[in-house]
């Protein structure tokens, strides 16, 4: 059985900061994990970075005078040192936009995924392979609280407590299963893909082709106006955008628009609070924009671009493709051909093996199993 640290260390002063980062130099795995109030504000900061060894646990406290991540830079960069994330797609955006790029990335949700595990929560994972029950209660707090209640302290701090035994046992299982080059080139890929928190993308909602052209228009003109209405809306009150008005909400209002304030109370998903304080500019937007759609003066400026056919048969090919590998293997789809690898193939086909080989993420392994087969499938759908 493994020993796990106990307790944990505050980091909440410069000379603290020093001092961990000194300790850690030394340390070749690392569990990193950290929180911001994403939940709570428009623009999340970062609050918490958690890293945590067989033998520490270190909170290091971002939003305290003097704390930087200047120390943990050179080792969360350091290809040599293993770092233990879970799910750490928006972690490495808020690190990215702190000016570390991470390396040696092993993440133990993208792993347990490619393994085909039915269960691959951090919770899950701790009670199946450690015995181990994690508290998830905290999820969704408000990290920025100072000081933070002892509860959340120790549910941060159980977040990189167990995970660098849990990522050793995965990380074994992957060896076993013969996937590991696959998923480190997958955490390889989601480390370049985090070159900082990405802008809010444009509200896109499906809206189906076989709709009058009027209607389809109303629908996108409604979908664009009141997503940059949220934004400002959200901004000003320093709110989540999806907590003002969630994408569900505001798809119902453009795909059933109340006629008056009482039925936008009804609609699913809309707050009190939202139709008392934006309920009148809604409706004003509404009418607006279905009097244009019913004129034939509102532009549908969002209408799909004309796809390569091509392109769509060749994803269809190569999703055909892995699948039947995967089963030759029995390993699940991903390791064969993950989605951006797929994308990537279908868009740009290369015409070589050699031309194949210089694919970011693809793999020699990739490669060698499959090149001259998806090279031939390529070929044939020109």
């Amino acid at each position: 059985m493994a020993n796990f640290p106990q307790g944990a260390l505050d980091v909440g002063t410069a000379e603290q900061a020093a001092a961990a980062a000194k300790v850690l130099q030394s340390v070749p795995e690392l569990a990193v994990d950290v929180e911001a109030d994403s939940m709570h504000a428009f623009r999340a900061r970062l609050c918490f970075v958690q890293v945590g060894t067989d033998e520490d646990v270190f909170l290091f406290d971002t939003l305290a005078p003097g704390v930087t991540l200047e120390g943990l830079k050179p080792l969360l960069q350091d290809p040599a040192k293993t770092k233990f994330f879970h799910a750490a797609g928006g972690d490495l955006q808020y690190l990215a936009e702190a000016g570390i790029r991470v390396r040696g990335l092993f993440d133990t949700h993208r792993a347990a995924t490619l393994l085909g595990w039915p269960k691959v929560g951090l919770a899950d994972l701790a009670r199946e392979r450690l015995s181990v029950t994690l508290l998830k209660e905290h999820q969704q707090s408000d990290f920025s609280l100072r000081p933070l209640p002892e509860g959340m302290r120790a549910y941060i701090a159980d977040d990189v407590r167990y995970l660098s035994e849990i990522g050793r046992q995965v990380r074994a299982a992957c060896e076993q299963a013969d996937i590991l080059e696959e998923v480190l080139l997958d955490c390889q890929r989601m480390c370049e893909d985090a070159a900082g928190r990405p802008e809010i993308a444009p509200f896109r909602p499906k809206i189906p082709r076989a709709l009058p052209p009027a209607e389809r228009a109303f629908q996108h003109g409604v979908a664009q106006a009141l997503h940059a209405k949220r934004l400002l809306w959200a901004e000003r009150a320093n709110l989540p955008m999806g907590r003002l008005l969630s994408n569900a909400a505001l798809t119902e209002l453009l795909t059933r628009p109340p006629p008056n304030l009482d039925r936008m109370k009804r609609v699913p998903g809309i707050r009190g609070s939202f139709v008392r304080d934006h309920g009148e500019e809604t409706l004003a937007i509404l009418t607006e924009l279905k009097g244009r759609a019913e004129s034939g003066t509102l532009t549908n400026l969002a209408e799909e671009t004309t796809r390569d056919p091509n392109c769509r048969k060749r994803e269809e090919a190569l999703k055909e493709f892995r699948s039947a590998k995967a089963v030759e293997r029995r390993v699940t789809s991903s390791v064969v051909l993950p989605n951006s690898l797929i994308e990537s193939l279908a868009k740009t086909p290369p015409v070589s093996l050699e031309e194949l080989g210089r694919i970011p993420f693809l793999g020699e392994k990739r490669l060698k199993l499959y090149g001259k087969e998806l090279v031939a499938l390529l070929k044939s759908l020109q």
